[in-house]
């Protein structure tokens, strides 16, 4: 009852047992129910970075919560398994459809296809340029006595080959053909070609053999050639025509072009160099030319050349009207005056349009101007702009072509053509030709010079015309490009009733002696059809905007969802790859470091002191019942390793006295 009563008069007010969280209860006198553990922090507070612990883990929580349609049904039908395999395969399938699609898309885009936009426009326009020639090659004084000589040997050759004296038609004055002494390297011949093995056809009759010196030769049974070899003569071949008239043209133009290398570098002014010679009238715009709108140069085969409005012309000519009126009108003599009638077998006069910064080649881009008629050349603008880079296979400005430009003008596929086939003439062939532009310190061509410089052209020729020598491919086309469509009307000029006083009137002015009034003028009007030029340019058909709204499209309509679809599909795939090292990592530590590490830990527990344990481990509290103690054990063999699912604050001192307090009287004496 003592006992009792100093228990009820305990001036200490009560301690609050450890452990106990708010809401739990406890018993205020005596010992009570076993006290709770104390609480553990739990699993599902979140730390700043985490991951799952497992694939499936990671997969059911991007099925429950990822924005992208039909995955969550890959978890919320797992117990059926017949729908789970069926959306399984639906949405890989769909997965795939969708990629496949996608790599439609990236090949279409990186093939970087274009689109040509056609632009309607109008305004003022700047004239072209407009180059006429005579065709009528020039017969220089210095080169005439071997020209002459030329053509007394060409003469020889008709008749020996054709038994035709051309004394009276080609050479005017010349010696009769018994006069004849002077030979020529490379004489013209005639070649006969074999008869095929299995030939249908009977030889001819005898009977149908030479007639009055006129032999009658099967034209298959013959050709016409000349022949060529290499310096030291173990190659020859001969350069054939089945043509008698382009054998005796191409002969005799590759032994003119050898006499006319022979010129110097420095001539005198041209005889037939004054434009009244050749234009008898020309107006622009209604206002008559001047000097200060062409320039001259003289070309091989098509002997003087004028361009008017060309990039040296101070004021470029401006078309504010389109129609005749408004253009340039020329009136040509068409007369053909010591001409070479054997390099020269048309009458008239050849015509080019072209830009300002652009070469003049009559033979790629000419037309010819007959006689006796007025041609009306309407013109309409178009411009092509090109893209470059990985669109287009095209230049800027030929700089980033492997062909030095050897024309003062501006980069153009013909030019580069040009240039690149005299390159491989110097390389091959150790000199230049004479229609193309030379380097400095480079001679022409001339078979007294250089004996074999005529094989060597023929095979590059050859070689050039298969695109053996890459001209084509290394010359590419130019990013934009002006050109100009041409179409062309025909009338009588002058016409019957006004002949008499129109040619008159040109005798009377220009000094016009007429010989053949419908052969001797020829009129021309070049003119714009309207103002409205065509631009054609283009532009990428496919861009990123598009590339990306395509597959945007794609992936709203095979999965439903949006951009941030995307990052929860990285978002998955980089915790996959996390969640694989972290595995890889577990596995490589527990089989390199692990073994023998659990028995020094347990070494290290069974050597603890018991009378130092840690200093965060208390007894569980019904440890303390004083009337269950024995005798005290030996430390080191009852001390049992620490239970750290169990290691909690230890009791306050207080608590612990007053439980000692409580329960020594009842144990007392």
């Amino acid at each position: 009852m003592e006992g009792n009563k100093l228990e009820e008069q305990d001036p200490r007010p009560p301690q609050p047992t450890p452990g106990l969280m708010k809401g739990d209860k406890r018993e205020e006198q005596g010992l009570g129910p076993e006290p709770a553990a104390p609480q553990q922090p739990t699993a599902e507070e979140e730390a700043l970075i985490e991951f799952h612990r497992s694939y499936r883990e990671l997969f059911e929580f991007f099925c429950n919560n990822t924005t992208i349609h039909g995955a969550i049904r890959l978890v919320c039908s797992q117990h059926n398994r017949m729908k789970t395999a069926f959306w399984a395969v639906l949405w890989l399938c769909t997965f795939g459809m969708m990629y496949w699609q996608f790599g439609l898309l990236f090949g279409e885009y990186f093939s970087y296809p274009v689109s040509l936009n056609i632009n309607l426009n109008s305004d003022k326009l700047v004239f072209p340029a407009v180059t006429i020639c005579t065709l009528n090659p020039y017969r220089y004084p210095e080169i005439k006595e071997e020209l002459e000589e030329l053509d007394r040997i060409t003469q020889q050759t008709l008749f020996d080959l054709y038994k035709y004296d051309s004394s009276r038609t080609l050479v005017a004055g010349s010696r009769g053909r018994r006069d004849l002494r002077g030979t020529l390297p490379h004489p013209l011949q005639r070649l006969r070609v074999p008869p095929p093995l299995h030939g249908a056809r009977q030889a001819r009759s005898a009977a149908s053999s030479v007639r009055d010196n006129n032999p009658q030769v099967d034209w298959k049974d013959w050709k016409i050639g000349f022949q060529l070899c290499n310096q030291n003569k173990s190659d020859c071949f001969y350069q054939t025509y089945s043509s008698g008239v382009d054998a005796v043209r191409e002969w005799y133009r590759f032994h003119y072009i050898n006499i006319l290398s022979r010129l110097p570098e420095t001539l005198p002014s041209l005889e037939e160099d004054a434009l009244g010679n050749f234009i008898f009238a020309c107006r622009f715009n209604q206002v008559s030319c001047n000097q200060a709108n062409y320039s001259h140069f003289h070309h091989p085969m098509y002997g003087n050349c004028y361009t008017f409005n060309d990039k040296n012309n101070s004021n470029l000519w401006m078309s504010s009207m389109p129609g005749v009126n408004n253009g340039l009108s020329l009136m040509l003599r068409t007369e053909q005056n010591d001409f070479i009638p054997l390099l020269s077998t048309v009458t008239g006069a050849r015509a080019m349009v072209h830009g300002q910064d652009e070469p003049a080649f009559m033979d790629d881009g000419g037309f010819n101007l007959r006689p006796g008629v007025e041609i009306s050349i309407s013109m309409r603008k178009e411009a092509l702009d090109r893209l470059g880079g990985d669109y287009g296979d095209c230049t800027k400005n030929g700089s980033d072509v492997p062909v030095k430009n050897l024309y003062p003008s501006k980069y153009t596929q013909q030019v580069c053509i040009h240039s690149c086939f005299q390159e491989n003439m110097i390389k091959e062939c150790g000199c230049a030709y004479i229609f193309y532009p030379r380097p400095q310190n480079m001679e022409y061509c001339d078979y007294r010079k250089h004996s074999s410089w005529g094989y060597c052209y023929y095979k590059l020729q050859a070689d050039f015309s298969s695109d053996h020598l890459g001209c084509f491919t290394k010359c590419r086309k130019p990013c934009r490009v002006t050109s100009y469509q041409l179409s062309a009307g025909y009338s009588r000029w002058p016409s019957v009733t006004s002949q008499e006083w129109v040619f008159e009137m040109l005798s009377r002015q220009n000094n016009y002696t007429i010989n053949d009034k419908r052969n001797g003028v020829a009129k021309v009007n070049i003119f714009f059809k309207e103002l409205n030029y065509k631009t054609n340019s283009e532009s990428p058909s496919v861009t990123m905007v598009t590339l990306l709204s395509n597959l945007g499209s794609q992936w709203s309509l095979w999965f439903g969802s949006s951009v941030l679809s995307v990052v929860e599909m990285a978002e998955l795939i980089f915790d996959l790859l996390v969640i694989t090292f972290l595995m890889l990592l577990r596995r490589f530590r527990s089989r390199y470091w692990s073994p023998g590490r659990g028995d020094r830990g347990a070494q290290e527990v069974a050597s603890t002191q018991a009378s130092s344990p840690p200093s965060h481990f208390c007894p569980h509290p019904t440890s303390l019942n004083l009337s269950q103690l024995g005798p005290a054990p030996s430390p080191a063999l009852t001390a049992p390793p620490p239970a750290y699912a169990t290691l909690g604050p230890c009791p306050s001192p207080g608590g612990s006295a007053r439980a000692s307090s409580s329960a020594y009287p009842l144990g007392g004496p």
